[in-house]
């Protein structure tokens, strides 16, 4: 690592990237919310990238929830200690292996003023799982094989086969709820744009039957769906949609009929920073009220700050260089493992990330369930590098590339610190920075020799840690970026997510981490500690596991 504190120089912020944190509460006076004297205000909040897209059904990134978590709802939700807690939904129930029922909170109503009930619930699933949506989130849900309205506040859930996980899964993002009568228009646009001559009605009817007919339509109008929840989202939120401007900020404004109580502030701007030292800067200055992922480097900044709090905590997410298993020479599981004998864990986590996380042994966290402590992990080994690269005939080296989002350091520096140890090997990487839109697609797209990116686990359950990473039937945007197929992975996950008994699934899952460490498709390089600051004039603010804001509770105060 000769050259890297002479990279190291040429970066000017590192920051941490988004994903999991535990919850924490940042400000302790809530009652303030609740005062008719409180305080009003417009807050600010920085972040490093913009949103992809703000319909729930949409893209599966952690900027895009950042925006919409605000915005929409879900039926349950998990508190501070990982437990489903009630939200649009008060009870529910397991009626039997695959059939749930919930009972739905009465009195909500959509920032459209349209109410809330089962039939808008069963709407959102439907759309969720329809091919004409081509949600990259449906897969966190595609259990369900039927839902229905037993009474207006009451909805039935069937899913495929028995899973125990449900109510966490519904916790996910793409278990938020939009309104019907903007399903309604987002469906209505997308008939008309594609020129077919069917009503709202006849649609919804035929995907009802399901078959090839409704597989041509969904077809035919896919390029259209989601206009509409884009241009203008409605959800039963504590703040709605007020204004975009696409690449700079999102403003949204306090929604007067939320069912749990207005928010005591006036409005909250979400605005992109994608310069770490900036959001710091705009922290000092009074610019931003709170900032997210603080640069590791800038911790005693923010602390020796009197006017500042900083928020860390350890996550269950997972930072990782992903590695096209289907792209030559990387296709060869040798040259896989060389690599990742070359990447020193430990030492990036202290050079790069100044000692934020933990080395991550497999994909799962020591603290989440199925994680298997007697794994035999490809440690840093230069001379079994040279070794394995020697035996797959690439001991003269070869070029390849790797991407990073442009927004976030931190990756950056690792990409380097990568490069340079692979250089020892004769392997030329060459680092390609990309905005987070364009990373997601090109990654998704597989144009890709390498990447580094994070994944949150925002169910908290082994299956949402590795099913939409490694199975195949998620290659590409859905998640498995490695591109890896494995039938024995994909037969242990589909076990796993069924199986009801504890010990049996604990099993599968340690069988299923093994197996992805011998075969490589990627480096799990550490389980990171976020940081997020704030003004001391904010109170009442939380961020939850998954390094979500939440400001309903919130005040400012004057300076």
């Amino acid at each position: 690592m000769k050259k890297f504190s002479y990279y190291i120089l040429l970066t000017l912020t590192i920051a941490v990237l988004a994903a999991c944190t535990d919850d924490s509460e940042v400000g302790t006076d809530t009652s303030a919310a609740s005062d008719s004297n409180s305080t009003s205000g417009d807050i600010v909040l920085s972040l490093p990238s913009d949103a992809v897209s703000l319909d729930p059904h949409g893209s599966n990134d952690s900027p895009s929830e950042k925006v919409r978590s605000h915005i929409y709802e879900g039926l349950v939700a998990q508190d501070e200690n990982l437990e489903i807690v009630p939200e649009l939904a008060t009870e529910w129930e397991q009626v039997d292996d695959t059939t749930w029922h919930f009972t739905l909170r009465e009195g909500v109503t959509f920032h459209d003023g349209s109410p809330f009930n089962a039939e808008v619930a069963k709407a959102n699933f439907d759309r969720l799982l329809d091919p004409s949506r081509g949600s990259t989130r449906a897969f966190v849900l595609e259990m369900i094989e039927e839902v229905n309205v037993v009474d207006e506040q009451t909805l039935e859930i069937v899913t495929q086969y028995p899973f125990a996980p449900l109510p966490g899964h519904l916790t996910h993002g793409a278990g938020n709820i939009i309104s019907k009568a903007l399903i309604d228009e987002d469906y209505q646009y997308a008939l008309d744009e594609a020129g077919v001559d069917m009503t709202l009605e006849e649609y919804y009817a035929l995907r009802e039957s399901g078959g090839a007919e409704h597989e041509e339509v969904a077809s035919q109008i896919s390029e259209f769906t989601g206009t509409k929840a884009e241009q203008h989202p409605v959800g039963t939120g504590y703040l709605q949609y007020e204004d975009r401007q696409p690449g700079e900020s999102t403003t949204l404004a306090r929604f007067a009929d939320y069912w749990d109580g207005p928010a005591s502030f006036d409005t909250l701007t979400l605005k992109v920073v994608p310069e770490a030292g900036s959001r710091v800067a705009e922290l000092e200055t009074g610019s931003s009220h709170a900032i997210a992922d603080v640069p590791s480097s800038d911790i005693a900044r923010i602390e020796n700050d009197e006017d500042l709090s900083l928020a860390r905590s350890q996550s269950v997410a997972l930072e990782y260089i992903g590695i096209n298993t289907q792209s030559e020479p990387l296709d060869d599981v040798r040259v896989r493992k060389a690599i990742t004998h070359a990447f020193n864990k430990q030492a990036v986590l202290e050079g790069v990330y100044n000692g934020a996380g933990i080395v991550a042994d497999s994909p799962l966290a020591p603290n989440v369930f199925g994680y298997d402590e007697n794994l035999e992990t490809l440690d840093y080994d230069m001379d079994k590098a040279r070794a394995l690269l020697e035996e797959a005939g690439y001991a003269d080296g070869f070029s390849l590339n790797i991407m990073v989002n442009n927004d976030n350091p931190e990756r950056v520096d690792t990409a380097i610190w990568l490069q340079e140890s692979l250089a020892e090997l004769n392997i030329d990487l060459e680092i390609e920075q990309l905005e987070w839109g364009a990373f997601l697609d090109a990654t998704g797209e597989g144009k890709h020799d390498m990447f580094i990116m994070s994944w949150g686990n925002s169910t908290g359950d082994p299956d949402n840690a590795l099913t939409p990473l490694f199975h195949s039937s998620r290659l590409g945007s859905p998640g498995n970026r490695t591109f890896l197929e494995n039938d024995e992975v994909d037969s242990l996950l589909d076990a796993a997510r069924q199986e009801s008994d504890t010990e049996a699934r604990e099993a599968l899952y340690g069988e299923v981490q093994q197996i992805l460490i011998d075969e490589a498709p990627a480096i799990f390089i550490m389980h990171p500690q976020y940081m997020n600051a704030y003004s001391n004039r904010l109170d009442g603010l939380t961020i939850d596991s998954y390094d979500q804001f939440n400001f309903k509770n919130a005040t400012l105060e004057e300076e």
